[in-house]
This record gives C-alpha cells, sequence and structure tokens, in this order.
C-alpha cells in the first residue's frame, strides 16, 4: 500500500479528518481525466440506447401488437444475445487496458483477434435461440400474436449478431486506448441510418415490425462499417495492431478465466431486471406500466455510472500494466468519489421532477401514481446502483471479476429478488416492494464491492498480473 504520501496534504483540505483520509494527492487532476473519458462513453451508450427506442417509436405507431413485439423482440435479443456477448467481451477491458499500458502495445491486436474468434463462436448458441422465439415465449404465457411477431423480427435481425459483437469489440480496443470520440461517431451515423431506413420501410412502405428489424440490422451494419473505415483511414491501429497472429489461438485458457465471470457479473444483474419486469406483469397492466417507466428512466441514468465505470478500467488496467500501483489505486478512489458526487445531483434532480415524471410518460393518472410511489426508493437505490457499477469497473481494470459475479448473483438472486417478491406478492407492496429488494440488493452489493476494493492489495495485483502476463509483454 502506498500509505499516507498519496493523501492530500492538511494545507489542502483544511481542518477535516475525513477528507484527509479519503481525497488522494492529485483529486482534481485525475478527476477531469475520468471525465474526459466518461463523458463521451456516457454520449456513446446513450445513442445505442437510442436506437432501439427509435424501433420502438415507429412500431408504437403501428398499435399495441406491434409495439409489445418489438418491445419483447428488442429484449430477447438483449437477453439472449447481447449480454452474454457484452459479458464476455469484458475480459477485453481488463487485458486490453494492461497490455497497453505495458512496454509491448502490439499485444492488444492481439486480444482484439482472441476475442474475435471467441465471440464469433458464441453466435452459434445464440442463433439457436433465436430460432427458437417463438415457442421460447409461448413457454412463458406471451401472447401468440406477440410471440408471432417477435420471432418474424428476431429472425430477420440474426445476421446483426455478429456485427454487435464485432462493433463492441472495436468500442472497447479504442476505448481502452483512450479514444473514445470515433464510438460517438459512428453511433450517430448508426442512429442516422436508423431512423431514416425506419421511416422508409415502417411509414412509406408498410414492412411493419419487419421493416423495422431490417433498419435496426442495417443500421447495425453501416456503424459497425464506419467505426472499421474510420479506424483504418485514421491509422488508429498502427500503434496496437501487427496483423493476424498465431498467437491469438493460444492462451484461450486465461481470456475465459475473465470472460466468464465477467459474463455472469453483467448478466446475472441484467437479467434480474427483465425478471422483475416479468413479475410486474404478473400483477397487473398498471404496474407493469409504472415498472417499464422506472425501468426506461434507470437504463439512461445508469449509463452515467457505466461511462465513469469504463473510464476507471481503463485508467486502472493501464496503470497496473505500467506497475504504477499509486496511480491505479488514485484512479479507483477518485473514481468512486466522482461517483457519489454525480449521484447525489441524479437524486435532487429526480426528487425535483417527482411530480412530473410519469407525466411525461402517460397521461393515465393510476400508473403515474405508482410510478410516485416508487420513485422515492429508486432515488435511494440509484446511489448504490451507481457505487457498484464504477467498483465493477475497478474490479474489471484489476482481473477480479470472479468477485464481482458471485455477489451480484447472491444479491440479486438470493436477496433481491426474493425479497421482492415476498413484498410484492405476498405483503402487496406491489412495485414498491420489487423497488425495496432491489434496495436491499444495493446497499448489500455497495458493501461488499466496497469493503473488498478498500482492502485491496495494489502491489499484489500488480504481480500477480506481472506472473500472469504473456513473456511478449514483459
Amino acid at each position: 500500500m502506498e500509505g499516507h504520501q498519496d493523501r492530500v496534504p492538511w494545507d489542502q483540505v483544511g481542518h477535516c479528518p475525513a477528507l484527509k483520509r479519503l481525497v488522494p494527492v492529485g483529486f482534481k487532476e485525475e478527476a477531469w481525466s475520468l471525465l474526459v473519458l466518461s463523458g463521451p462513453l456516457f454520449l456513446f451508450q446513450v445513442l445505442n440506447f437510442m436506437i432501439y427506442v427509435v424501433s420502438s417509436v415507429f412500431c408504437g405507431h403501428l398499435g399495441t401488437v406491434e409495439l409489445a413485439s418489438v418491445t419483447l423482440s428488442v429484449a430477447f435479443v438483449n437477453v439472449c444475445g447481447v449480454s452474454v456477448g457484452s459479458g464476455l467481451s469484458s475480459a477485453c477491458d481488463t487485458l486490453m487496458s494492461q497490455s497497453f499500458g505495458s512496454p509491448n502495445k502490439k499485444h492488444v491486436g492481439v486480444i482484439l483477434q482472441r476475442g474475435v474468434l471467441v465471440l464469433m463462436l458464441c453466435c452459434f448458441p445464440c442463433w439457436a435461440l433465436f430460432l427458437n422465439t417463438q415457442h421460447i415465449l409461448l413457454l412463458f404465457q406471451q401472447d401468440p400474436d406477440v410471440s408471432r411477431l417477435s420471432q418474424e423480427y428476431v429472425l430477420v435481425f440474426i445476421p446483426a449478431l455478429p456485427v454487435i459483437f464485432l462493433y463492441g469489440l472495436l468500442a472497447k480496443y479504442l476505448q481502452n486506448q483512450g479514444i473514445i470520440w470515433p464510438q460517438v461517431l459512428s453511433s450517430l451515423v448508426g442512429n442516422c441510418v436508423n431512423g431514416l431506413a425506419n421511416y422508409i420501410l415502417v411509414s412509406v412502405l408498410s414492412l411493419g415490425v419487419r421493416g423495422s428489424a431490417y433498419a435496426n440490422t442495417l443500421a447495425q451494419f453501416m456503424q459497425t462499417v464506419f467505426l472499421l473505415l474510420h479506424i483504418v483511414l485514421k491509422k488508429l491501429h498502427l500503434e496496437t495492431w501487427a496483423g493476424w497472429s498465431r498467437q491469438c489461438l493460444q492462451d484461450w485458457g486465461p481470456f475465459f478465466s475473465l470472460a466468464v465471470p465477467s459474463m455472469l457479473m453483467m448478466c446475472v444483474e441484467w437479467w434480474a431486471y427483465e425478471i422483475g419486469s416479468f413479475l410486474m406483469g404478473l400483477l397487473s397492466v398498471l404496474d407493469l406500466s409504472a415498472q417499464a417507466i422506472i425501468y426506461e428512466v434507470s437504463t439512461v441514468i445508469y449509463m452515467i455510472p457505466m461511462g465513469l465505470s469504463m473510464a476507471i478500467c481503463v485508467r486502472v488496467g493501464t496503470a497496473l500494466g505500467a506497475a504504477d500501483t499509486a496511480q491505479a489505486k488514485r484512479s479507483a478512489v477518485s473514481g468512486v468519489l466522482c461517483t457519489v458526487g454525480t449521484s447525489l445531483v441524479v437524486g435532487v434532480l429526480l426528487s425535483l421532477l417527482k411530480s412530473h415524471l410519469g407525466h411525461i410518460f402517460t397521461n393515465n393518472e393510476e400508473v403515474v401514481a405508482l410510478v410516485d410511489q416508487a420513485l422515492p426508493i429508486y432515488v435511494i437505490f440509484q446511489l448504490f446502483e451507481a457505487l457498484c457499477c464504477v467498483c465493477s469497473g475497478v474490479l474489471r481494470g484489476t482481473g477480479k471479476q470472479a468477485f464481482g459475479a458471485i455477489v451480484n448473483t447472491f444479491t440479486y438472486y438470493v436477496v433481491a429478488l426474493p425479497l421482492g417478491i415476498v413484498l410484492a406478492f405476498v405483503v402487496r407492496m406491489r412495485i414498491m416492494g420489487l423497488w425495496l429488494g432491489m434496495l436491499a440488493c444495493g446497499i448489500l452489493g455497495t458493501a461488499a464491492f466496497m469493503v473488498y476494493t478498500a482492502r485491496m492489495d495494489w502491489k499484489l495485483v500488480a504481480d500477480e498480473w506481472l506472473q500472469a502476463a504473456p513473456l511478449e509483454l514483459l
């Protein structure tokens, strides 16, 4: 550990012992570096999310069945495809950032190649689920017409899955080198193509749900091609790419030792929210509508700490790759402090908008009343959720995803969902019960992550990476 030299001197923090213990030296500079990275990353996340929102908007004008079909299709694709690939590719966050901080930056390209091979193989089991979308949805008692249209959407979307995986890998390839804006530009291209294609295929040619699926697929292809061409034409790959190498066929064991826990850490959380929405649908349409509103709001708000989490992962991993444990620790602590600040601001804004938020989405006063009841719980929950998210970035940067997977599995499936089910169905607290269960999960998860991070031996983490690193990096 680095001791008192990593803390701000007394003359810089006045006479507050708490600040002296918490604020690291160089906090202002580090916070600025994190915000410069996380700002574009937040924008990148929002633009990716907007592609699916636009599809829902166009299909929403076709009818309730079409809107439900697109919403269910997107959820199915995310749960059975995108979440799995995103989780597996998170191993690249650890390996790429640490390799970029090492003397041999060319190894970043080898990791990209390995990730491409792994995720292309991952497409096959995902496609098997996609081909059986209708049967799976009917098994879960979904409406037959909605299930049929969802199958049409997902079948059209099948070619887009490997493209989404490749796009995610290219984005990680750049962001772990501190390059962010090309991803934002490519997402803008994707959104423009998606909006125009939806208008032509859905509104003009009247192709319905199938047309929206074609538009989404085209958008995914175009933004990926744009990003790939941008990398090549701007020569962003020269420092980290030495051409295809047989090394990408080696060291799959260490890759999967990070990829599988990364996938579990992400998927168990992602799936828990989808299960929560399904449970609210069992209560009533009103509860499901209220849950949908809070879920949409929480998705956008979650992108703020997610951007910080990605930035922290890059900063921590790069510092560890350069054996700079003081910088790695500084990035982690600064990131947590920034998250507390941004989450408090978000909480205040949500509290001020409490009486208006529900009306933005619906005119149904019963739904608005349910949103108003659950929102104060979510305001508290989002602080703990943000801290968990940022600590997950520290875990990815240090290669400790296994701990995150264990904590998330326990807190969501042993605490949050069972407690939420009891409170919602037995105690009859409805949507408030579900979010109280989530709040308990957030508090426990934050406590576990914060204690683990605070007790982390950064020198030991750096030594572990040096021992596990391929010889060509040393």
